[in-house]
């Protein structure tokens, strides 16, 4: 038997996992999508490396962080449960450029760059990481649209997702996966859905390769995929509340 998954905190996770993946396949046929084509992505923010074990135990190698400093040290504490274990880490959280140096050591991708600024400090990040071979691949590049403006919870508007398109695909070491989006809290989500669909198709016309839209979170889910989400980013659907501060 494994121990890992023997426990409560283990068998109360995996309910949560078999509903939230039946949820994600029912809302890819209603929406003629294969479930192949949406990825459900574990926000573990505040949540200790024990469940990111757990999740691992039940299939999942990605995993989403909203806070460098947790992140890097639950990074650690995760490799000593299991050692060798390939997996990735994405940051989705809103990213100061100072940090970006630590990012680029552990990050698999970051999905809300939004300034040129942060573009150049997470270049200049990835280079120093793989010149002293903390990194070997490119760090992936997700766009974080604002669909209000809202200088507060971050995102690039849409006129500005070109240029910054065009600074990504140009930089070394970068690689521009796609666009993500949390829609205004004020926002009704099957109109912020639709235009976040809208801005996307018109993005990849100009980047053929930038294929990936991260939208949508445990209680929107089925819309976020009904307007092309390729990932689901769901933390309390999973975990539960969130009360837990350390890695």
């Amino acid at each position: 038997m494994d121990d890992v998954l023997s426990t409560a905190r283990a068998r109360e996770i995996a309910d949560a996992v078999t509903a939230q993946r039946d949820r994600l396949r029912d809302a890819c046929s209603a929406a003629g999508r294969a479930e192949r084509e949406v990825e459900l992505l574990p926000v573990t923010k505040f949540f200790p490396a024990s469940d990111v074990q757990i999740l691992y135990r039940l299939g999942f190698r990605h995993f989403g962080e909203a806070r460098a400093q947790e992140a890097a040290a639950k990074v650690e504490a995760f490799a000593e449960l299991e050692p060798g274990a390939d997996v990735r880490w994405h940051m989705i959280g809103r990213l100061q450029r100072k940090k970006a140096s630590g990012i680029a050591r552990w990050a698999s991708s970051v999905q809300s760059v939004d300034s040129s600024k942060l573009v150049t400090a997470l270049e200049r990040g990835v280079q120093s990481a793989l010149e002293r071979g903390d990194r070997v691949s490119d760090l992936s590049i997700y766009l974080q649209v604002s669909l209000d403006q809202d200088e507060q919870r971050g995102g690039a508007p849409p006129s500005e997702l070109e240029a910054l398109g065009e600074q990504v695909a140009g930089a070394k070491g970068l690689r521009l996966a796609g666009l993500m989006c949390v829609p205004p809290l004020s926002a009704v989500p099957e109109e912020a859905f639709a235009e976040l669909g809208a801005i996307h198709e018109r993005f990849v016309a100009r980047f053929p390769s930038a294929v990936e839209l991260s939208a949508g979170m445990s209680g929107d889910a089925e819309i976020a995929v009904r307007h092309g989400s390729t990932c689901v980013r769901v933390g309390t659907a999973l975990l539960g509340l969130r009360t837990i501060t350390s890695p």
